[in-house]
This record gives C-alpha cells, structure tokens and sequence, in this order.
C-alpha cells in the first residue's frame, strides 16, 4: 500500500529566493515533460498528424465528406482506429482527408463497410418529419373540406 503511494507522488522541488511566474512556469513544464517521458504512452483515436507520424507505423489516407466526420468517428472509436483528420482547403470546396496508420488498413476497411452499411439504411427510412407534415396537411384539407353546421336551437321539448 505504501509503495503505491510513494509511486503516485509527484515532488517539485524550485530552489528559489524570490518565486515568479517564470520560474513556476518552467518548473511546472518541466514536470510535464519528464512526466511524459515515464509514462511513454502513445494517444490513442483521433490525433493530431504530427503524433501519428510519430508512431512511426506507415501512413495512408482516404477522402470524407464533411457531413460523414461525425459519423465516421464514433465507428473508428468502435473498432479502436487511430486516425488524424486534415482540411485541404487549397480548393473549394474543401477536402478532408482521414490519415491513419497502414496496419489498421483491414480494420478501417471493417469499420467502412458498417458505415456504409448504417448510412444506406438511414436513407432508405423515410423521414419521420416529413411523414408528420404531410399528414398535417393532409388533415388541414380535410378539415376545409368540411362544412361547418351550427345549430342554436333553443327550444324547449317535451
């Protein structure tokens, strides 16, 4: 139990007359540093490039459309793809390009097939608000339609 403590305590130590905000500063960055350095653990799903190349694992990539993004990283998230997205906005519209590591190839390839899978079935289901403002138009004419007949009779019967 002690052991675990005394491997969870983090010591800073500034020799110092006068603390300023520099010299925290670069303390606390160093701390940063060596902290990860000893835990040595690469990122996981979506990165940045640059920590991706990093991982020195060959590097390939596919073109998305920007209203797939979401979708496709909830399903990358599933199947455990590390993976960077980049906008090429040197055209018009802009691209965006999914990098990802060359031995999650069949993994992506997996992942791709259920999205397309999920997309394709969302397609094919009509749309629910559609359904319901046509079937309020529906009844709005139907309603027209009907004549309208008051009576106010006020007799008395017997």
């Amino acid at each position: 139990m002690q052991d675990e403590i005394n491997e969870k305590t983090i010591a800073l130590y500034i020799k110092t007359a006068k603390l300023t905000e520099q010299t925290l500063q670069k303390a606390i960055r160093l701390l940063l540093a060596q902290m990860k350095k000893q835990t040595g653990k690469t990122p996981q799903g979506k990165q940045t490039l640059r920590q991706l190349m990093k991982q020195n694992a060959g590097v390939s990539n596919i073109e998305i459309t920007k209203d797939n993004i979401k979708a496709f990283e909830s399903t990358a998230k599933k199947y455990g793809i590390d993976f960077a997205l980049k906008k090429d906005s040197s055209e018009s519209p802009p691209r965006y390009l999914v990098f990802f590591k060359g031995r999650d190839a069949d993994a992506l390839t997996a992942a791709f097939k259920e999205f397309s899978a999920k997309k394709l079935s969302k397609e094919r289901k009509p749309s629910i608000r559609k359904l319901l403002s046509s079937l309020k138009e529906k009844a709005a004419g139907l309603n027209a339609q009907r004549d309208k007949v008051k009576n106010k009779d006020r007799e008395v019967s017997l």
